[in-house]
């Protein structure tokens, strides 16, 4: 497989987005990378792809650039490998959060909530507990139509359609969480992050946020505790616990993710409908 997959995150104020957004595209382009990086005055969210000598080059351009002020030096990259590009084009957008809540207040780069590394939640999981004896619940923070693909067993699944809903979920259902070691997580970290600060905020004792998300729970211990897949916003749609694409698609119409034994199903056209969508009246060919 010839195309490295990078993600990274970083929350750190950021006054240049603006500035820095055709100069962060011109160097993409150069390179001839395609993905998304978002830049917002939080921080940095990206998921780009290409051949290793521009991943690699792009990496170092983050890190030691002067135009960044150091504030990449460190950034740690999760990294997956295709055999084809996962994305159509180059993307670099400005948003007012790379990961929207609508929580103002909530701002990761002035303190994390604690994070528990891959190996140590295996080990809590393996024994049903964490090192002070405390059950351990785990707490899925993506959209619903994500934890369908795949998710931890017996996570927490409240069925949100998107990340701005998760405060009042989790007011709704605190009673799930009092008395227990609480791990958010997500696909990559992001959204765990602001989601165990929020947690933690709330008065809820005992919340950590898994570090490095699914992708690097997969990479660091593999699919223990996990069943299913863990689906990426790209067109490689999920991958498995060996980070390796799997024959999931994505319906062009209604977004669904298409198991291989739905592709089997007359509903399913490519580009026009699946079976989630197929009777729908805005399906191409409704019945």
């Amino acid at each position: 497989m010839s195309i490295v997959n990078l993600a990274a995150y970083r929350f750190v104020s950021i006054d240049s987005t603006e500035a820095w957004r055709p100069l962060v595209a011109a160097r993409c382009n150069e390179l001839g990378l395609r993905g998304t990086i978002l830049l917002a005055p939080e921080g940095i969210n990206l998921f780009i792809a290409g051949p290793r000598d521009a991943t690699d080059a792009f990496i170092a351009y983050l890190r030691d650039d002067p135009l960044f002020e150091g504030k990449f030096a460190d950034l740690q990259f999760k990294e997956s490998l295709s055999d084809a590009q996962p994305f159509r084009r180059m993307l670099v957008r400005l948003k007012r959060e790379i990961i929207t809540m609508k929580k103002p207040t909530i701002r990761p780069e002035l303190g994390r909530a604690p994070s528990v590394d891959a190996r140590t939640l295996k080990a809590w999981l393996d024994r049903g507990h964490d090192d002070d004896g405390r059950p351990v619940v785990m707490l899925d923070t993506r959209n619903a139509f994500e934890v369908d693909v795949g998710t931890f067993d017996h996570a927490l699944d409240y069925r949100i359609a998107k990340f701005s809903e998760f405060p009042d979920v989790i007011e709704a259902n605190r009673a799930d969480l009092e008395g227990k070691t609480v791990v958010s997580f997500c696909t990559g970290g992001i959204r765990c992050e602001k989601a165990a600060i929020h947690m933690k905020g709330a008065g809820i004792d005992h919340v950590y946020q898994l570090e490095g998300g699914i992708l690097k729970y997969f990479e660091e211990v593999g699919g223990a505790h996990y069943h299913g897949d863990c689906f990426v916003f790209d067109y490689r749609t999920a991958l498995n616990p060996q980070l390796e694409p799997t024959a999931n698609v994505t319906c062009f119409a209604c977004r669904a993710v298409v198991t291989p034994d739905a592709q089997q199903s007359p509903d399913y056209v490519p580009g026009q409908s699946c079976p989630a969508c197929a009777h729908t009246p805005a399906a191409p060919h409704a019945a």
